[in-house]
C-alpha cells in the first residue's frame, strides 16, 4: 500500500466532504477523520491538510447565499469564514490533541521560486515540531487572474514543493471512472493510472458540486503534477467516516503512480506551474534538439502567444498546438518576436544589447 511507504503525506478535503448543502460543518465526520491522522501519526507519518470551506462557511456565518456572490463580496465573506473554519478544526483536533497551524498561500506564493522555497521551510519547520499544517488559498487577496480557483491543484502544487510523498484527494466519488459515475451505471472505477493519456483524459469529465470549484479535471490536473514530482496520489471517496483507514484497508480508489524517474527539485517546480504566462511555437529541428538535451534557440522558434517578461514560466508547443515542455524563459515575449528565426550570434544586432543566446536555457527546460 502507498500509503505505509510514504513518510510525508498530503490529505485534501474538498467542501462537499466538510459541510453539508445547508452550509453546516460536519462535525461527526470531522472527529471521526482526527482518528485517521492520529493512526497516520502513530505510524510516524508528517501529514499536511489542505481544506477547502472558507466561503461556504462564511455565507452560513452570515446567514446568506454563496451563489452569485461578486468577487470582492467573497473575499470579504472568505475573511470571515477561514476564522470558522480554522475554530472547527482547533475544537475537534484538540479533542485528539492535535496541534495545528493555518497557511494561507497564493497562486504567486507557489509560482515565483523564492517565495515557494519560503513556503516550505515554514512548513518543513511545522512538521518538525509534530504541528499539522492546514493549508487554503488565500481568497481573501487573490482575484479571478492570480488564484489556483481549486484546491485541487494547489494540494498538488504544496505536495511537489515539500516533496512530499503522497497525496489523496477526498472527493464526493470512489476515484477516476470510465464514465460519470452518478449520470450512468454502467461504468468502470479505473484502479491505477500510469500515464495520463488521451484515454484518461477523456474520462475526466468535469462534475461540478454545491460548493466545490473543481472537478474530475482539476484532479487530473493536480495527478500530472504529482506524478512529475515523484508523488503517488490518490482520488478516494471522503464522505465515509475515517476515509483514510478505510483506503489503509484497500478501499476502492485510484491511484496514479509517479514516474520512474524522478526530476530534481527546481525542474519539478518548473513543470508543476499551474499558471504559464505564455508559450512558443517550434519547429521539428527544435523539438529534436529538446528530446537530445538541448536548450531552446531562436532558430527554432515559429511563433510565440500571449506576453511574458524575462524568467516568466512559459510553455512549448510543436506546431500542431501539442505541448512537449515548459521552461522559464531567458527573454520577453516582446523580444523573441524580434529574434524568432534568427541564428544566435544575430540576436545582438537585432536587440542592440548582448544577452544570452537561449530563448529557454537546457537546465530550465523540462520535457512534458
Amino acid at each position: 500500500m502507498y500509503i505505509n511507504k510514504s513518510k510525508k503525506i498530503v490529505i485534501k478535503i474538498g467542501s462537499s466532504i466538510l459541510i453539508t448543502k445547508n452550509g453546516k460543518p460536519k462535525k461527526i465526520w470531522l472527529e471521526e477523520f482526527a482518528k485517521d491522522i492520529k493512526l497516520l501519526i502513530s505510524k510516524k507519518k508528517q501529514v499536511i491538510i489542505v481544506s477547502s470551506g472558507a466561503i461556504a462557511l462564511g455565507c452560513e456565518y452570515l446567514g446568506i447565499k454563496k451563489n452569485g456572490l461578486k468577487i470582492d463580496k467573497s473575499q470579504a465573506i472568505a475573511s470571515i469564514g477561514q476564522i470558522v473554519l480554522m475554530n472547527f478544526f482547533k475544537k475537534i483536533f484538540d479533542k485528539s490533541k492535535i496541534k495545528i497551524s493555518q497557511i494561507l498561500l497564493t497562486l504567486d506564493d507557489t509560482e515565483q521560486r523564492r517565495r515557494a522555497i519560503n513556503a516550505k521551510r515554514t512548513i518543513d519547520n511545522l512538521l518538525a515540531m509534530g504541528i499539522i499544517p492546514i493549508v487554503n488559498e488565500n481568497d481573501t487577496t487573490a482575484t479571478t487572474e492570480i488564484k489556483y480557483g481549486d484546491n485541487d491543484r494547489l494540494a498538488a502544487r504544496v505536495s511537489q514543493i515539500i516533496s512530499a510523498d503522497c497525496l489523496i484527494l477526498l472527493s464526493d466519488v470512489d476515484g477516476l471512472y470510465t464514465r460519470n459515475p452518478k449520470k450512468n451505471r454502467e461504468t468502470k472505477l479505473i484502479k491505477t493510472v500510469r500515464e495520463i493519456d488521451e484515454n484518461v483524459k477523456k474520462y475526466a469529465t468535469r462534475t461540478e458540486n454545491f460548493y466545490g470549484s473543481g472537478g474530475m479535471k482539476t484532479k487530473i490536473d493536480a495527478a500530472k503534477i504529482c506524478q512529475l514530482s515523484g508523488c503517488y496520489m490518490a482520488i478516494a471517496n471522503g464522505n465515509h467516516k475515517n476515509p483514510i483507514k478505510k483506503i489503509l484497508k484497500n478501499q476502492k480508489c485510484t491511484w496514479f503512480l509517479p514516474r520512474i524517474s524522478k526530476l530534481d527539485a527546481r525542474k519539478q517546480w518548473i513543470i508543476g506551474s499551474v499558471a504559464p504566462k505564455g508559450e512558443v511555437i517550434i519547429d521539428d529541428g527544435a523539438i529534436k534538439a529538446i528530446n537530445n538535451g538541448k536548450s531552446l534557440l531562436p532558430a527554432g522558434v515559429k511563433k510565440i502567444n500571449g506576453i511574458f517578461e524575462k524568467g516568466d514560466h512559459i510553455l512549448v508547443k510543436d506546431q500542431n498546438d501539442t505541448e512537449c515542455a515548459r521552461g522559464l524563459t531567458s527573454f520577453s515575449s516582446i523580444e523573441i518576436e524580434k529574434i524568432k528565426g534568427s541564428h544566435s550570434r544575430e540576436i545582438k544586432n537585432i536587440l542592440g544589447y548582448s544577452s544570452r543566446e537561449e530563448i529557454i536555457h537546457k537546465d530550465d527546460l523540462v520535457k512534458v
